[in-house]
């Protein structure tokens, strides 16, 4: 008796010893093809995403860099100078929204080895087209104050979104990196509600 129980005691030790070997073996192949993905997908995804950009992306980037700066210098005149809660409200979310799009677009242009377009290197003058104030345009918002401020605040921003679509939308049509094309109908979609909202405050003004 002592003998048979002695025997099933080695067995179980044996067969436990077996399935800890063959958990041990499972659990390494794991790790081993898991590390292996890990290393390789990063580096396939950024150098493709490199590769995925095309001049109107490039374009985009430099001309919505300044675009938005000149948005957030606007922005940043409604805490000491508007009147209406409402238009205070507005200049808050235009700044939060587009700070971080000028970082990313930042980014993407150092990623592709382009140069980022310099701070004090915008011309208000040049850029008509796409909505930009000129300087004499931001030196009346600089010195208006109470409702003065609050309506040449939401005509200038109604003009400003307006070039800022048109610029988003030819990148939806000419560019080819997914990330500036997501970009650009956010900025299409949440620009077009603002210029809805800016008329509506308008009206009551």
């Amino acid at each position: 008796m002592y003998k048979h129980c002695s025997l099933i005691r080695r067995t179980a030790a044996v067969m436990t010893a077996g399935a800890a070997l063959l958990v041990l073996a499972a659990c390494g192949s794991s790790d081993d093809s898991s590390a292996g993905h890990s290393t390789k997908s990063p580096t396939a995804s950024a150098s493709a995403a490199q590769g995925q950009h095309n001049t109107a992306d490039v374009a985009f980037a430099k001309g919505m860099i300044p675009h938005h700066r000149q948005a957030v210098e606007m922005a940043d005149l409604a805490p000491s100078r508007a009147e209406s809660a409402e238009v205070k409200k507005l200049a808050g979310e235009i700044k939060k929204a587009q700070d971080p799009e000028i970082k990313t677009m930042s980014g993407w242009l150092t990623s592709w080895g382009e140069q980022v377009p310099a701070e004090d290197a915008m011309d208000h003058s040049d850029h008509g087209m796409d909505g930009m104030m000129t300087a004499d345009e931001m030196d009346q918002l600089e010195k208006a104050s109470g409702k003065a401020f609050d309506t040449a605040f939401l005509e200038m921003m109604i003009k400003h979104h307006e070039g800022a679509v048109e610029m988003a939308k030819t990148e939806n049509a000419e560019g080819a990196f997914p990330e500036a094309k997501t970009m650009a109908d956010a900025i299409i979609t949440s620009q077009t509600a603002e210029i809805t909202t800016m008329n509506g405050l308008l009206g009551k003004n």
